[in-house]
């Protein structure tokens, strides 16, 4: 069995969640329904936004935020590029770029709480970037 390159996080709110992510994606989905939209990348891996109240089985006893997204980046000035620009858009920041055992890292919080974390395997000179 192949791992997955199709991540799906329930939103309360499907609209307010492609709002949110278009300009991170800096795209548009592909699919959008009422219930459910779809980002699809250049590599084909595939970023879901389903309406909790329609998942089946049921999910309204998951708790919101219980969630986390890696997203990973070729290096540490794309990263810094990235910070930037979350900030300027509003984004919640909950981690500032900060250099850990895996490489650089910053975690912000989409509208449902669900925890987004940016990486890069390149490491800042400094503990905190």
């Amino acid at each position: 069995m192949d791992l997955s390159n199709f991540t799906i996080l329930y939103v309360d709110n499907v609209q307010r969640s492609v709002n949110f992510y278009r300009p991170l994606f800096e795209r548009e989905p592909v699919e959008a329904t009422e219930s459910f939209a779809l980002f699809v990348s250049e590599t084909g891996a595939k970023f879901g936004l389903w309406a909790r109240e329609d998942v089946l089985p049921t999910a309204t006893d998951v708790p919101a935020g219980s969630m986390e997204v890696a997203l990973s980046l070729d290096n540490l000035i794309t990263l810094q590029i990235h910070y930037i620009k979350w900030r300027e858009l509003g984004v919640d920041i909950i981690q500032e770029p900060t250099v850990m055992d895996f490489g650089t890292t910053f975690t912000a919080l989409d509208p449902d709480g669900h925890r987004l974390r940016v990486y890069t395997y390149e490491k800042a000179e400094q503990e905190k970037v």
